[in-house]
């Protein structure tokens, strides 16, 4: 019976020669491409947030690539990290079997990649470009919302705030009319009617100015009561204006994360539309690699173009030709925006899917449907009668942008028979009509209809909405994790690399281009095997030549 033979095991076993981690590493790893990127990157700037002094620190390029193959891990830990790299090969082998501590790794993003990481992401997409995946020529734009790591119990309101400071004032106004014009309680209500808004300063010189006059006199006790009284409300109102302060535009903010705005998630567990601390993230796209990104604090998509686009100049130093995007950014501002820079805009608008149907062209009392007299400036109603100009009115966008809105009013429609039909005032029927958007609508329907507009139309969903889909599921990044807006804003820059170098190898491995992840240890590592071949061959030529002569 033949005995059971096993491998030789020994856990202390000793190598004469240490285990080379590339030969280890698969060719077509990710942790290759990583490597090679990465090498190729300008980091001047990264180097410059370092100090002179002190003592030799882990080279950045090293933390760089090891933070990159992370986050394309779904590793966002910097305990993780560590841990990885005393742990994991492709860990070892980017570092160069150094193991930095997890403070080390921390203090490499929220110092260092900070001040830095558009000029990276910059480079990362330009790369893109040279390889040939991306153009640049056009940029698929959309936003999705990411809750923050903010109490989504500590918010701020804004009315809640305005009210509370009105009513403070008014308190205010009170005690300081009762003190210096010596004016009962009963009749102070009287004297709140027309009060004028005070500020923490103005108050504060108030309350100064009261205590030297009443120190050369002598205050009652009642008097004293009421100056301590108006010190306390002199705090409070100094917290009130902090608040609208940190407000600015916004209508809430969070306490744990002053950056944060409350706003509706399509994520939600409780399906109550409850509102949590979040930020609006726009993301730029071609082929599906992220070209641009941009983090707001407002939950509209609309007001945010303008921004967006800037950074996209910014970072890239050129602007798309062709943008694509849905109908939360068709608004007067915007179209005038992308006409203005000569960007082909096939940008959607509210109602354009309704209008495609024969239920809206074929209904007569729509206003869109209405017959527009523009050399007599004036609109006809189902019934032939004549809406005429009846005057105008201006909004303001939330970024300042002015539109007209120019109002058309029928003569008498009390006995007309289509009343009921036409519309439910109790007045004559009047409309609101915004010429310039009337007219960048009809454009953007043209464009729309157009073969290269059904072309973009049909790869909108697959462009930023597969990406946000993979960015929040597959990466499983449905949650910030860090507070403040410039931490939140490099987390996400590091993960939208890492997002693009991953959607990268895809494409590599998919086309079969694996010769691309040859670097520089592997053929360092054929230079010394093939030094070895050549030393064996030379030891063992005198045996040979024995065996020959004799």
């Amino acid at each position: 019976m033949s005995k059971i033979v096993f491998k030789p095991y020994s856990q202390g076993q000793l190598v004469l020669f240490p285990t080379n981690l590339d030969e280890r590493i698969a060719m077509d790893s990710p942790v290759r491409l990583v490597d090679r990127i990465v090498n190729e990157l300008d980091i001047s700037e990264l180097i410059r947030t370092y100090e002179k002094e002190g003592a030799p620190s882990y080279h950045p390029r090293m933390l760089l690539k090891v933070v990159f193959y992370a986050y394309m891990n779904n590793v966002y830990s910097c305990r993780k990290i560590a841990k990885a790299m005393d742990e994991n090969i492709h860990y070892m082998w980017l570092s160069g079997d150094q193991h930095p501590s997890f403070s080390t790794i921390n203090r490499f993003r929220s110092n260092h990649c900070k001040e830095c990481v558009n000029e990276l992401f910059s480079q990362v997409v330009m790369l893109l470009v040279e390889m040939g995946h991306i153009s640049l020529d056009t940029v698929y734009v959309d936003g999705t919302k990411i809750e923050s790591v903010a109490n989504k119990y500590t918010f701020v309101w804004r009315k809640n705030v305005e009210r509370h400071k009105g009513n403070l004032e008014k308190k205010i106004h009170s005690i300081l009319s009762q003190i210096e014009e010596g004016i009962a309680q009963d009749n102070a209500a009287g004297a709140e009617e027309g009060f004028t808004p005070i500020d923490s300063e103005e108050l504060r010189r108030r309350i100064k100015e009261l205590n030297r006059q009443q120190s050369e006199d002598n205050p009652t006790k009642e008097q004293r009561k009421q100056i301590r009284e108006l010190e306390k409300h002199e705090k409070k109102l100094q917290e009130y204006e902090m608040h609208l302060d940190i407000l600015g535009n916004r209508n809430s903010y969070s306490k744990t994360d002053p950056s944060a705005t409350f706003m509706r998630m399509k994520e939600d567990e409780m399906n109550n539309g409850q509102t949590k601390p979040g930020y609006n993230i726009q993301v730029g796209t071609e082929n599906q690699f992220i070209t641009n990104f941009g983090i707001y604090p407002n939950p509209g998509d609309t007001t945010t173009l303008s921004s967006f686009l800037c950074l996209y100049q910014a970072r890239l130093e050129k602007l798309p030709g062709e943008l694509c995007a849905d109908a939360g950014y068709g608004s007067e501002e915007n179209y005038k925006l992308l006409e203005d820079n000569n960007i082909e805009a096939f940008v959607k608008y509210n109602y354009f899917h309704k209008e495609q149907k024969n239920t809206f062209k074929n209904n007569p009392f729509l206003q869109d449907n209405l017959y527009y007299n523009e050399e007599k400036d004036f609109f006809v109603c189902p019934m032939g009668q004549h809406m005429n100009y009846a005057g105008s009115r201006k909004t303001v966008s939330g970024n300042g942008f002015v539109s007209e809105i120019s109002l058309y009013r029928a003569q008498n429609c009390q006995a007309c028979p289509l009343r009921g039909l036409c519309h439910k005032s109790k007045d004559n029927r009047q409309i609101n009509v915004n010429h310039p958007l009337r007219e960048y609508k009809r454009k953007a329907r043209e464009r729309l209809t157009s073969p290269e507009g059904l072309n973009h139309r049909s790869k909108r969903p697959i462009e930023p909405e597969a990406v946000f889909g993979q960015v929040k599921f597959n990466k499983q990044y449905d949650r910030f994790r860090h507070k403040g807006f410039d931490k939140v804003n490099m987390d996400f820059a590091i993960l939208v690399m890492a997002f693009n170098l991953q959607k990268l190898h895809n494409k590599i491995v998919k086309q079969g281009e694996k010769t691309g992840y040859t670097g520089e240890s592997t053929e360092k590592t054929f230079i010394i095997v093939f030094l070895l071949v050549l030393l064996l061959k030379r030891i063992n030529l005198p045996v040979e030549e024995e065996k020959n002569a004799a």
